[in-house]
């Protein structure tokens, strides 16, 4: 007898492709249908974009399954999810839409494979409202792994926006389950340093200006530490179209990592890119929190399926990540609480626990 269809509304919280990437990795995980109504039903332009149908039309391969309603601008889809399998799986936005989107909705079930994966994702590696590849590969990649696995990201092409044309290759191996984690100790802040590109066109000057901005912004708030930003011209054969930007990243005593990062776009001049980079990343050290908010959502998923107790130290918690927690509640029926901090050095920040009861998914096919 077949589960009963899970029925998500795609309108509420954060009320766009998140929930659409959180519920049909759920479904195709735990073998539920599903029907998502609404889907992105807020937003300017409503219903599916290039790259929320990619990334449904990716999940769909994964694992033999039957999607109905997925089309350009469809407000309604119906998944129903069948055996995960590893192998070549590819995705392409045909846009800037992008990879590291596609990359979050379909890491967590392939980890849960019966063999090795190799997920080549075409669209947009530095994108708008999205997280930059090289934030996947210099902050995500490390926390994440902290779950048990590991995974390998190799940048092929960079893409930006308007026209995308970027291609990254994921490869990992599937694991029997997860490991809980735990990232709640801070530590203090020993390095900072990051990368400035252009690509294109555009003069290798730009990158200079942006790092030059960005250091001295960091210096007014942190003296004592030497900030290495490299400036870098995108080779032209590793690099689609015209772009750039900028993202920073702190490093401290226990491992953690925070970013800030910028892009650049027509008529912002370079060192107002390279600040925003720089107040983003210093904000995101004053919340005493031990991930920055970028992050908090995208370990949802994966606190929800690992086996234990997992905890993290955040700042402000986002509205993706409560919509996260949301649907991993009601999809997995993981046991999430979130409260204020109650460390004595957070007491006058924003400071929070996210606590998740895993519900210890084990790879049935290991």
């Amino acid at each position: 007898m077949a589960a009963p269809r899970v029925e998500v509304d795609g309108g509420i919280m954060e009320g766009g492709g998140q929930i659409l990437r959180v519920s049909t990795a759920l479904s195709c995980l735990l073998g539920l249908p599903l029907r998502v109504q609404k889907i992105r039903a807020g937003r300017s332009t409503p219903g599916l974009r290039p790259q929320h149908l990619s990334g449904l039309e990716m999940i769909r391969d994964l694992c033999d399954g039957q999607l109905e309603g997925a089309e350009i601008g469809s407000t309604e889809i119906m998944f129903t999810p069948e055996k995960i399998k590893g192998g070549i799986h590819t995705a392409d936005t045909k846009t800037a839409g992008s990879v590291c989107l596609l990359m979050q909705v379909s890491m967590p079930c392939v980890l849960f494979a019966a063999s090795p994966s190799e997920l080549r994702l075409k669209g947009g590696t530095n994108a708008e409202m999205a997280p930059q590849i090289d934030y996947t590969a210099m902050v995500f990649k490390p926390i994440v792994e902290k779950f048990g696995f590991t995974f390998n990201c190799d940048i092929k092409m960079r893409g930006y926006y308007p026209k995308g044309g970027g291609e990254v290759i994921v490869r990992m191996s599937p694991v029997k389950q997860l490991n809980p984690i735990n990232l709640t100790d801070r530590g203090s802040v020993t390095k900072i340093y990051g990368r400035a590109f252009v690509a294109g066109v555009l003069p290798f000057k730009v990158a200079k200006d942006m790092a030059a901005a960005a250091v001295r912004c960091i210096r007014k708030e942190i003296r004592d530490l030497y900030v290495n930003i490299q400036p870098v011209q995108e080779p032209k054969d590793q690099a689609f179209g015209n772009g750039n930007g900028i993202i920073i990243i702190a490093e401290t005593s226990t491992g953690c990592l925070f970013a800030g990062s910028s892009l650049g776009k027509r008529g912002v001049n370079a060192d107002r890119v390279g600040i925003e980079a720089a107040e983003m990343l210093l904000s995101n050290l004053r919340h005493g929190g031990a991930v920055d908010e970028y992050l908090q959502d995208q370990l949802i998923i994966f606190m929800a399926l690992a086996t234990g107790i997992s905890k993290i130290k955040t700042g402000p918690v986002t509205l993706h990540t409560q919509t996260a927690i949301h649907f991993a509640e009601q999809l997995a029926k993981a046991k999430f609480t979130v409260k204020k901090s109650e460390d004595e050095e957070d007491a006058s920040k924003d400071t929070y626990i996210i606590e998740c009861q895993g519900i210890g998914m084990t790879n049935p096919n290991l």
